[in-house]
Formats: structure tokens, sequence, C-alpha cells
């Protein structure tokens, strides 16, 4: 049976663990401080990290060497990612990284992929808007830089992406395209931080089927 650590215990690391309860998954322990997990339970746990872009940059190394697996939901460290790749490789642990965990999120991904590969064939202009509470530290969203990257590497262009910062939100994403004769408009929005809860917690399931290797949860979850 699966054990997980929580590492971060905001208002993601909260949801992880009411998501765990519900599906009956053990929680061996919920740290604020990865380092101080047990070294001995920490080698027969998958990690789950929603922390904060600065906490991830300073203990991906200890977190590739300490778990068997990782799942990191955490956003806003991708410019290091070919560092934090070789780290999780050179260690022999699986890291599942995404921008977003939402199936919904992932789902939006596929059916984007798919309208751009339609679009490119017409004359289109691109943009990106996300929505998020105050309180997120990033700015594009990990989400708004994937979703402009579908679209400008199926198009050719670039894409313009504006961040929004209101209230409570939690997460919305709009990708617009207009043409001389129409426009599209493909939105996600969630309701909750509950979905990414759920998808993170299937990420660490997956874990143990897998090799050791790097995984963005999208390619796991569409093939």
């Amino acid at each position: 049976m699966i054990k997980i650590v929580i590492s971060g215990y905001g208002k993601m690391g909260h949801m992880v663990e009411q998501a765990a309860f519900q599906k009956g998954v053990q929680i061996a322990s919920i740290s604020e401080d990865i380092c101080a997990v047990n070294p001995n339970t920490a080698a027969e746990c998958v990690c789950i990290d929603f922390t904060t872009p600065d906490a991830f940059r300073q203990n991906y190394p200890k977190l590739a060497s300490m778990f068997k697996a990782v799942v990191v939901g955490t956003t806003g460290w991708y410019d290091i990612k070919d560092e934090v790749f070789e780290a999780f490789r050179r260690s022999g642990t699986t890291l599942i990284w995404a921008s977003n965990f939402s199936i919904g999120v992932n789902a939006f991904f596929a059916a984007l992929q798919k309208a751009c590969e339609v679009l490119s064939r017409g004359e289109y202009s691109a943009s990106v808007e996300e929505i998020h509470h105050i309180h997120k530290l990033d700015a594009p969203s990990g989400t708004a830089k994937s979703i402009a990257q579908i679209i400008g590497d199926t198009l050719g262009c670039e894409v313009p992406i504006e961040s929004k910062r209101i209230g409570e939100v939690p997460g919305t994403h709009i990708a617009r395209f207009e043409s001389l004769v129409d426009r599209l408009t493909f939105t996600h929005e969630a309701f909750s931080r509950e979905g990414f809860a759920l998808g993170a917690l299937q990420a660490a399931l997956m874990s143990e089927e897998l090799e050791c290797g790097v995984y963005e949860f999208k390619d796991l979850i569409l093939k």
C-alpha cells in the first residue's frame, strides 16, 4: 500500500490531506520542513510537494535523494528544469511534475492541441488570459505558460499572456483565437483546489507502476 508525505501544509497541502483520507491513502507525515522528515520514513514514501517556488528550489536535492518518488505541483521553478531533472535521474528517483494536476485542465491541453493543429491551416492570432487568487506567487501561472507553449509550438507564433490576481479565484484559464472571419474561445474554470489535489494523488498512485524517470503528468494520462 502506498504511503505519502505531504510537503507544504498550506491550502493545497490541506486539500491533498483531505483527498488522501477520501481515497484511503496512508499519510506517513505532513511537514513544512521536508528536511525534518525521518529518512527511513521518506525512503518508503511518495512525497507530494505543494510548497513555494523558493522552497522547492532549495529542497529539490533533498527530495530527489530522500524519497522513492516525488510528485511536484509547485510551479515557478521551470527555469531550472534541466538541473532538477538531472538531480532526480542521478538519484534514481521518479519525478512526476505538472503545471496543473487537474484532470480537466489536462483534457483542456489535449483539446487545445487538436484545435491548434486545425487552426494552423488558417490565419489566427492567439492570446492567453489567466486569473488566480491574490496569494499566488508566480505570474504568469505555470498552466498559462503550458497553454502558450502548446499554441506557440503548433502555430509558430508568440502568444501574449495576461495575468490577473483577484480575490480567492482558484484558477481560470482562457485561450482565445481570432481571425478576420471568426473567434474561438477555450476556457477552463476551477471551482476549487480539490481537482488539483485529486490529480496529484492520482500521480502518486501511478508512480508505483512506473520505471524510475522524469515524467510530465499530461503525458501519462493522455497516452
